[in-house]
Parts: structure tokens; sequence; C-alpha cells
């Protein structure tokens, strides 16, 4: 099975996740069923059928977590050794040449990936382009908007 590059923290809320839906969400709906069932007539029961739907969304949740969870490689950047170059899980201050702007970037796993939040994915350019930098460099990478310029301001591994 292929892992797939993961931080702690990710890891964790996917973990959080799972434990929510299979402590409090998984018998919520069995008791909707359950209750719904009692009402007589299945096949124009509306709540029961809700329910069962609930039920089948709540359930293939699970089991994507579950594997997501299984073929995770959890990689703490504390604890790699990158001697100041840009790995995964590293957080970056990046200077936009173009729109001189800074952004910050945390560089996460494709699941964990949320540009609101500055996280970009490993398999984005801007991602692959700067993996194995270092500070100072100027990186050009190509986005669907033409090539952008972004010098490496500071590395973090947090």
């Amino acid at each position: 099975m292929k892992k797939t590059p993961m931080t702690v923290a990710g890891a964790e809320k996917l973990k959080v996740e799972l434990q929510r839906l299979k402590t409090a969400e998984r018998p919520r709906i069995i008791q909707a069923i359950a209750e719904a069932r009692s009402h007589g007539d299945l096949s124009e029961n509306a709540e029961y059928h809700a329910a069962k739907e609930q039920q089948g969304f709540v359930e293939g949740r699970i089991a994507e977590l579950e594997l997501k969870i299984a073929t995770a490689q959890i990689i703490d950047p504390k604890t790699v050794n990158a001697n100041g170059r840009v790995v995964f899980g590293a957080t970056l201050s990046l200077k936009d040449e173009q729109a001189r702007l800074e952004v910050t970037y945390q560089i996460v796993g494709d699941h964990e990936a949320d540009i609101a939040l500055g996280m970009i994915s490993i398999s984005s350019p801007i991602a692959r382009a700067l993996i194995g930098k270092e500070l100072g460099d100027v990186v050009e990478v190509q986005v669907p908007g033409g090539v952008r310029s972004y010098e490496i301001l500071e590395i973090r591994y947090v």
C-alpha cells in the first residue's frame, strides 16, 4: 500500500474526527433508525430513509478516514534533520516578488492542504519547486497565472 506523507497535526485532526464519528454520530444515527422503525411502514417513512442515508454517509467517511490513517506516513518536522533546507512539514516565509508581499506557507500532505490557512500540498507546483531549497534562494514557479518568483525569507520546522 502506498504511504502518503502527513504531518502530526494532520493525523491528529483525522483521528479526532474518526473518534467523533464512531462515538457520537454512529450511535445517534442508530438511535434515529430505531426510532423511525418504530413508527411503522418503512416504505413511506421519510425519517427512516433520511437516517439510513446519513448512516451511509457516516460509514463511508469512517472507512475513508481509517484508510487515510492506515496509509499515512506521519512526519514530525521538528525531528527532521533538514540542515536548513525546505522539506515536508516546513513552514516558510516567502516574498512574492511580483506582488511585493510576504506570504507564509506550510508544506503538508495532500489531505491536509488548505490555502486559506496557509497550508499547501506537497504535490502543488509551489511546494515541488521549493523542496530542497535554502534560505535566501529565489525560486521561479509556473502557476496557472504565469511564472511567479518567491524569495525564501525564513524556514521553520514547527
